[in-house]
């Protein structure tokens, strides 16, 4: 059960782990061509194909390129950052969630939803004051650069590349259940488009690719969340006893916890998705993009009521699919199960309430957030290597803009051509581990590092390392020893990690790792470091969110 939950939830609220999951079980099977889908599908690639070129003519510094030249606003922030987390995953796989099992469901996707404003707002202003381009840049800018920026971008990429298979995988299943294109051809013609965003339009056109499907996303489920309401007379008290009736579980539906069998288990899976957000690059790299902390903290604002307003949607939808889709015998196989799985009541009741044409915009959209949220991983991949390690580590902060930028389209393109691959390779493969991975590395090396360099006096460049790469290598190791990839992948018997996530676990190796070794550092680096404590350092030093951090 608690795997169950695990995937349901990560998926959630990162990933496309929900279609993935028929993946593994070799259930998604090519469907007839959708034409209202593909039309639809091929007008938005038109259209943010044309938004690129058009971000393209405007990026002419390394600023434009990696952080929209601060000129987004915090609501357009806000919304792009909403785009980010409203995967299709999230639409697809928390429907999907409440459309099993119901009130747990909204518990889920709202109580995972809390930890999101409390995280954010502890970093968003100070993120934006001291910071350029990426979050290393805080974490750095009064410690060792070479040391500190090696371990931020070395654990970007590793949720980078973690996070990129899970979506490619996702994105390519989803066009070979909908749109009926090969698996190979689909994986290919995503890594092309994220490139192409990214190589073009930089920060400015994965800005807008982002706002554009998070206002598709929000309008098609508004629209169906409305047409489930009207079906029952806009009364809740009728959808949930109507639901009560027809699904299997009755009025266990409407009870919560039935997901439940392991605490320490949903405990970590917990942590990690609260505090590994508050790690991921991609999402950090979004503050960067707004002119001062004012409008960073804007942003923190819109995208809560954005992503809230969008959960309570699916959890509408959820319960409206039991009613409309459940009972339907058009969306179910010869043997009675739902065609494509739990994982696609959503896209049924699209069919259901809109017909074929309402069901090619959700179709289409679904795909879309995929395309902007691989977009936005890649330019955060490919400002770790260029801005972090080439920039600050191999230049010592010396590299010309147009090299750093130089630096970054190649490995945009490394990036493009290692998500195919790995796309392709882990078809088969359970890759369910992934996303819980990403969020555990996030929130056991990114998030504590950057945490306690903002609020943390006596942190130590010794500290940060040691301790950052202790919880790196705990989550890696922990994930690797337990149920999901020691027993599943590796065919063991019994796991030696008996939980299926390590965050509990690896956050406390982490900051324990970061407490130890700073407090035992007697050095006179480390006195000086000290010395330059975020409110002392703020006050001395005027123009440090324009420069970037404190030299060597």
């Amino acid at each position: 059960m608690i795997r169950r939950l695990a995937a349901a939830t990560a998926l959630a609220l990162a990933s496309t782990l929900a279609l993935a999951a028929d993946a593994l079980a070799g259930t998604v099977q090519k469907q007839p061509l959708n034409v209202a889908a593909i039309a639809m599908f091929v007008g938005f690639v038109c259209l943010t194909l044309a938004i690129t070129y058009w971000a393209s003519k405007r990026n002419r510094s390394a600023a434009d390129y990696y952080a929209a030249g601060g000129r987004i606003t915090g609501f357009q922030n806000g919304l792009a950052i909403a785009g980010d987390y409203m995967s299709a995953a999230s639409f697809l796989g928390i429907s999907a969630l409440v459309f099993s099992s119901g009130y747990d469901g909204l518990i889920y996707s709202i109580g995972f939803l809390v930890g999101w404003p409390i995280i954010l707002f502890l970093i968003a202003e100070r993120l934006r004051n001291l910071g350029k381009y990426t979050f290393a840049d805080v974490a750095s800018y009064r410690l060792k650069q070479t040391e500190i920026r090696t371990l931020s971008a070395c654990g970007s990429l590793v949720v980078v590349a973690f996070y990129l298979i899970a979506q490619m995988v996702g994105a390519g299943k989803l066009i070979q259940l909908l749109f009926g294109l090969d698996y190979t051809v689909a994986i290919v013609l995503v890594g092309i488009l994220m490139c192409l965003y990214v190589l073009f339009g930089g920060m400015l056109a994965t800005t807008w690719v982002q706002i554009i499907k998070a206002v598709l996303l929000l309008a098609g489920a508004t629209f169906m969340a409305l047409m489930v309401m009207k079906s029952v007379n806009f009364d809740f008290n009728t959808l949930f006893a109507e639901a009560i009736k027809v699904h299997p579980k009755g009025e266990a539906i409407m009870s919560p916890g039935g997901l439940v069998n392991d605490p320490i288990s949903a405990f970590s899976l917990g942590l990690a998705l609260m505090f590994g957000t508050a790690g991921l690059p991609h999402i950090l790299m979004r503050f960067f993009t707004v002119s001062d902390a004012k409008q960073a903290r804007k942003s923190v604002l819109y995208a809560t009521g954005f992503i809230g307003y969008f959960y309570i949607l699916t959890f509408i939808i959820g319960f409206g699919a039991i009613l409309l889709v459940s009972t339907n015998p058009a969306f179910k196989d010869a043997t009675g199960a739902l065609l494509g799985g739990n994982n696609m009541a959503a896209v049924h009741l699209a069919n259901a309430v809109g017909g074929s044409v309402f069901l090619g915009f959700i179709s289409a959209v679904a795909f879309a957030t995929i395309l902007a949220v691989v977009a936005g991983l890649t330019l955060a991949g490919a400002s770790a290597v260029s801005h972090d390690l080439y920039a600050s580590v191999i230049k010592k902060g010396k590299a010309a803009e147009k090299d750093e930028i130089r630096v970054s389209k190649v490995t945009t393109v490394a990036l493009g051509v290692v998500a195919i691959v790995l796309g392709i390779l882990f078809e088969k493969q359970n890759i369910a581990f992934m996303v819980g991975l990403a969020f555990s590395i996030a929130a056991s090396c990114n998030f504590p590092v950057l945490l306690l360099s903002m609020y943390w006096k006596r942190l130590t460049t010794r500290g940060a390392m040691v301790g950052g790469w202790m919880g790196l290598v705990t989550a890696v190791v922990l994930m690797v020893l337990g149920p999901t990839i020691w027993v599943q992948i590796l065919g063991h018997e019994k796991p030696i990690y008996p939980y299926e996530y390590p965050a509990l676990f690896s956050m406390i190796v982490a900051f324990a790792g970061i407490w130890f070794f700073s407090i035992t550092d007697n050095s006179t680096a480390a006195e000086g470091e000290r010395a330059l404590f975020y409110p002392q350092f703020v006050r001395s030093q005027t123009g440090l969110g324009a420069s970037g951090a404190v030299s060597h």
